[in-house]
């Protein structure tokens, strides 16, 4: 890992503590008082700006006082399904097809298109075409389904919703 890795990696971090201070509405002067000056405005900043690296003893101590997994203060990789948290390998990444939803029809179809609507709105992502799914994304689909993360893909793609991107 280079140097501008290591600092675009403790910016993300510290993008994402501040997501979950700001989620909490909470000032820098808020948690420095309410941590008994554990952790001080300024080093949090610091923290939150990218221009001090933080120790893992130390962010599980920030998790403890936000009330979170230790891995939500954590970037989470956004283009790369990766592994669902019951530890099963997503294998593909997972594109839905919205057009192919607009069409589609039953209880199943409604419940996926009403949750998928959700994500649009949640992501700001309203390309209208396309909505690549995340894997927590993945485990909520499999429960409004119910079935299993791995068996949710297939279904999905029973479903006709999965995006096949024109053979060219």
């Amino acid at each position: 890992m280079t140097d501008d890795d290591d600092l675009a990696y403790r910016r993300q971090v510290g993008e994402r503590i501040r997501q979950i201070r700001r989620q909490k509405r909470l000032s820098l002067q808020d948690v420095e008082a309410r941590s008994d000056a554990e952790f001080k405005a300024s080093v949090l900043g610091a923290y939150e700006r990218g221009e001090r690296a933080i120790s893992v003893p130390r962010l599980h101590r920030m998790a403890r006082f936000y009330d979170v997994p230790v891995d939500q203060l954590l970037p989470v990789e956004d283009d790369d399904p990766g592994v669902s948290s019951d530890g099963s390998a997503v294998a593909q990444k997972v594109i839905i097809d919205l057009v192919k939803l607009r069409e589609a029809k039953g209880p199943e179809a409604e419940m996926v298109t009403r949750y998928l609507t959700i994500i649009q709105v949640k992501r700001q992502d309203f390309n209208g075409r396309v909505l690549t799914i995340r894997r927590d994304d993945l485990q909520a689909l499999a429960a409004i389904l119910g079935a299993g993360v791995e068996e949710t893909i297939p279904r999905l793609d029973e479903l006709g919703l999965l995006f096949r991107p024109a053979a060219g």
